[in-house]
């Protein structure tokens, strides 16, 4: 169960949760890990990754990954967003954050997936339906690292986003990189896993990310939450120390 957990795409993650969440969590009960999300606390997170396993990943209650965790923690200590009346649009929605979003009363909380069940909308991010200036808030996370042409995406993001509006935009990203690695003639599979990590990627973000945005007018802020979280909690939250999660203001 538990390897077969760590390999499984995530849609069908979604998908097998309904059957099987419940007794991982039964299995896992403990308190050496805590899901900050759920507020659950487990004897051991799974292990998860596409070539490379990481230890203590993925979250028996939420399926949340380190990322999804870092970022709830930002939203709900940092920021007053998650009490906040807004328009949202969640692009790709996570389950581990799909679900505590949904409850949220304040939001008015669209989803948006070209194949997704959780999502409201089928569309394609590079042809947004939706006129310009409607959304207060835009969450995107581990989408833009898929998409051929970007620029495009980050441009329709931009448009439907009001002003002062934000995107929370979280990306793989080599922070050794000065230049983003790509190449559009990389069609084949094995090569994108070879050069990128994974069959699905088509380039490594570096460093000119935050350029790539500022490009089509988003101011962008750097936020290393990590620093200010104790050893402790990093490793009580299984999170990736330095990880940072990016945002564009309009």
């Amino acid at each position: 169960m538990k390897l077969l957990l760590s390999i499984l795409p995530r849609p069908l993650l979604i998908r097998l949760s309904i059957f099987f969440l419940p007794i991982i969590k039964m299995l896992y009960r403990g308190n050496k890990f805590t899901d900050p999300i759920d507020g659950r606390s487990y004897r051991k997170f799974l292990p998860y990754g596409y070539k490379k396993l990481r230890p203590n990943a993925l979250s028996p209650g939420t399926l949340s990954l380190e990322r999804h965790r870092l970022l709830w923690l930002y939203l709900k200590r940092k920021t007053t967003f998650l009490k906040d009346k807004k328009k949202v649009l969640h692009i790709a929605p996570e389950q581990a954050l799909y679900t505590k979003f949904k409850k949220i009363e304040f939001w008015n909380y669209i989803t948006l997936d070209l194949h997704s069940p959780l999502a409201d909308i089928k569309a394609d991010i590079t042809n947004l339906p939706f006129d310009n200036n409607i959304f207060d808030l835009i969450i995107c996370n581990h989408v833009l690292e898929h998409i051929q042409d970007d620029i495009i995406a980050i441009k329709e993001i931009y448009r439907v986003l009001k002003k002062n509006g934000l995107a929370i935009m979280q990306i793989p990203i080599d922070i050794e990189l000065i230049k983003t690695f790509e190449n559009p003639e990389i069609k084949s599979n094995k090569e994108r896993e070879e050069l990128f990590g994974q069959y699905d990627h088509v380039r490594i973000y570096g460093k000119d990310f935050f350029e790539r945005l500022r490009s089509v007018g988003f101011k962008t802020k750097k936020i290393n939450y990590t620093e200010e979280l104790s050893k402790e909690e990093i490793k009580k939250f299984s999170i990736i120390k330095g990880e940072i999660i990016p945002i564009g203001v309009k």
